[in-house]
């Protein structure tokens, strides 16, 4: 009798200390969490069922990365201190956005950097024709190397990577390497102690450091970085993994997009590296800043990071306003598409203006859940216009932009919720004629191994696809 009434004492106890938790941490998701949808649903889950929504709240729920702001927002901090130097070193580069995209012109304010001048820009296809590129920047480097992604394999491509930067280091470049703990959860700890060994400096980027993201493991660092002596410098879609070379059977052809730039555009990459490593080591590496243009009539570009740190939604506001400013254009690819409703509404009024509205998306997901969320809203961008092509050549990877044409977005940014709030993202973008017209070559061959979408497949769709479609679509704060 006296075990049976301590029993539901501690039940009642645990029943009460749970809901005490659910209303205290209701408070915080009220005053934390970005969107009012995703607010409501986590007040109501919190209160409702909070012996399983309370953890998974502090796992997953918070949009706020705690400690990395504190080197931008306090004056007297060192890395504030060292990056603001930086910074008035760079800006004498700056340069005027063409005059017939000036409306992007508030993407310098996003960034926090003006459009750079005088910079050379390669457009790479696929993950050939990118390592290839990647490791002939590699061997050419004579001072440092800047290397950052954020899956790295211990296969294949991973291993020759690692092979070639490992001589680098042992002919004297200083090297630094940084991967995402969560992204690489797989790579062994033999892989980095052998490049330790070598004398590579090597790191992780970890959101659970510190108390106040002691339970944090709902944020990534999306980024794919390569700078070879502040010189030259790569980023886009791809990883370091043999699925990125299409050599995966189980995957197949992999359809991917990075870019090459030369020019004072990679002090920017150096910048956002500076960052994420003085997160990761505590440490600010010595680079160069006098790196020559790279042609006197060269490209403008723009290099404009964001991430959960942000005072703003970057990446969304980014994706928002240059679909706005088109004038007749706006094409997109995006391995996973499930857009916040501000990029949604965008994407209808250009499609009901007249502008040239085509998505570009796989036709063959690799996450069931963006799969079927998708097609609770491709409906309504259908029936305003917005064109959708499924890629059905492999599974499509690249995260592009094409805006009228002269403005070329590449980079790491999905269009998803993920991408606009929870990871850390890097794009670029080239305001030129001529690189336009690569662009809309690129995609005008991947539109023509594409499926295109009509509003008669999703009317026709059964009720329960229909159901499953709109549930998958609830869980879009954390795809």
């Amino acid at each position: 009798m006296v075990a049976a009434k301590k029993r539901k004492g501690i039940v009642v106890v645990i029943f009460v200390l749970a809901h005490v938790l659910g209303a205290l941490s209701s408070i915080d998701a009220l005053m934390a969490t970005r969107t009012a949808p995703g607010a409501v649903a986590w007040i109501i889950s919190l209160n409702t069922f909070p012996y399983v929504a309370v953890p998974s709240y502090w796992v997953f729920g918070s949009n706020r990365f705690n400690g990395y702001v504190i080197g931008r927002k306090s004056g007297d901090h060192h890395l504030y201190r060292e990056l603001s130097q930086k910074m008035s070193q760079v800006t004498r580069y700056a340069t005027e956005i063409p005059e017939s995209q000036s409306k992007l012109q508030v993407l310098e304010w996003l960034a926090k950097l003006p459009v750079m001048g005088g910079n050379s820009a390669e457009l790479l296809v696929d993950g050939e024709q990118t390592f290839a590129s990647i490791f002939e920047g590699i061997d050419a480097a004579r001072e440092y190397l800047l290397v950052q992604f954020y899956i790295v394999r211990d296969d294949g491509l991973g291993r020759e990577l690692k092979r070639r930067l490992e001589e680098r280091a042992r002919a004297g470049v200083q090297v630094y390497f940084l991967y995402d703990e969560i992204g690489s959860y797989r790579l062994p700890g033999r892989f980095v102690d052998e490049m330790r060994a070598a004398g590579i400096d090597v790191r992780r980027f970890h959101s659970t450091r510190g108390t106040g993201n002691r339970f944090q493991l709902n944020f990534r660092n999306h980024r794919k970085i390569v700078v070879a002596d502040g010189h030259a410098g790569w980023l886009g879609g791809l990883n370091v993994g043999d699925e990125y070379l299409g050599l995966n059977r189980r995957i197949g052809a992999w359809r991917d997009t990075h870019l090459k730039l030369e020019g004072p555009a990679v002090f920017k990459l150096q910048l956002s590296f500076l960052e994420d490593w003085y997160w990761a080591s505590g440490e600010i590496i010595d680079c160069d800043w006098q790196a020559p243009v790279a042609a006197e009539n060269g490209l403008p570009v723009l290099v404009l990071p964001s991430g959960p740190a942000d005072r703003f939604e970057t990446a969304s506001l980014m994706v928002q306003h240059a679909i706005s400013s088109a004038q007749h254009r706006v094409w997109i690819a995006s391995p996973y598409f499930v857009p916040d409703e501000s990029v949604l509404n965008a994407l209808k009024l250009a499609g009901l203006r007249g502008i040239d509205v085509r998505v570009l998306i796989p036709s063959r997901p690799d996450n069931l859940l963006t799969h079927l969320a998708a097609y609770a809203f491709i409906g309504p961008l259908l029936d305003a216009g917005v064109q959708i092509y499924r890629y059905e050549a492999g599974f499509l990877h690249g995260k592009t932009m094409l805006i009228d044409d002269a403005a070329s977005a590449i980079g790491t940014v999905n269009l998803d919720n993920r991408s606009f709030r929870l990871n850390f993202e890097i794009t670029a973008w080239v305001f030129d004629q001529d690189f336009g017209q690569q662009m809309t070559q690129m995609f005008e061959e991947d539109f023509s191994r594409s499926r295109q979408m009509t509003l008669a497949e999703i009317i026709d769709r059964p009720w329960w696809l229909n159901t499953a479609s709109r549930a998958a679509y609830l869980t879009a704060p954390v795809l």
